[in-house]
């Protein structure tokens, strides 16, 4: 065989080794069996189903949502999937003794934390069809104290509820996961307020990161930026705008 061929098969089979290197990401699927989670917002969703993700890999889970009869539903499906541990905590993460009260109960039930999950969304002020009214150009609609209560729950605590966590997740050299969305890099009609609390959490909790970093606090911080799914609350808010214009500009920004 020429010394052509064997350098072209050489440079090949170096290709593929580099893929494969480059391409493996190293997980353990093994890794999250018996390990603690809490996951606020899960009594449907993306939320939810983490829960059932997180059960078949047999974590022991802690949920959180203001629904109790939803969260004993996910709970008792947890367990059926293989969860080792599931337990929920009713509440509004809206409310600091919420807040406090659902990280102590992390505590009391598993003694460590290994990930902290943070993926609620939603307004104290009304359900999902409070949300619709709001999704108007904002010299429109410059309600006030639905901005402050929406930065509140989607932004304020978030940050209440890792900074309560951290010491539980130092000692476990733990995870902090932000759920977010691409209204968070990209500016989007109609959801001033939504783009504002989504830009805060990048912000934030890219800071975090690089603290913990700088300190060497063996805490990882991972932000993911979703497109648009479709959760029955996502479903149920473009079908009150009846904006096709707005729909449109969202499906494009994915």
């Amino acid at each position: 065989m020429s010394r052509l061929v064997w350098g072209s098969l050489g440079v090949l089979l170096g290709a593929v080794g580099l893929g494969v290197y480059w391409s493996y990401d190293g997980y353990n699927p093994e890794s999250i069996r018996g390990a603690t989670v809490l996951i606020t917002g899960c009594s449907t969703g993306i939320g939810e189903e983490m829960a059932y993700q997180y059960a078949r890999l047999g974590a022991k889970i802690l949920i959180t949502a203001k629904r109790e009869n939803r969260l004993k539903e996910v709970v008792a499906k947890a367990k059926s999937l293989g969860a080792q541990e599931a337990h929920y905590v009713a509440g509004d993460m809206g409310k600091a003794e919420d807040c406090e009260r659902t990280i102590q109960t992390a505590k009391e039930k598993f003694g460590r934390l290994d990930y902290l999950v943070l993926n609620h969304v939603g307004s104290s002020l009304g359900p999902i069809s409070k949300l619709a009214e709001n999704l108007k150009f904002w010299e429109d609609n410059p309600d006030m104290d639905f901005f402050v209560d929406f930065v509140n729950i989607n932004m304020i605590s978030y940050v209440r509820l890792a900074s309560l966590a951290l010491p539980l997740l130092k000692e476990s050299s733990g995870h902090i996961v932000v759920m977010s969305a691409f209204g968070g890099r990209i500016p989007t009609m109609y959801f001033s307020y939504g783009n504002t609390a989504k830009f805060a959490l990048d912000g934030f909790f890219s800071c975090l990161r690089a603290e913990l970093m700088k300190a060497n606090r063996n805490v990882s911080v991972t932000i993911a930026m979703l497109g648009l799914v479709h959760t029955p609350n996502v479903d149920s808010l473009m079908k009150k705008t009846g904006d096709e214009d707005m729909l449109a500009m969202r499906y494009a920004s994915v």
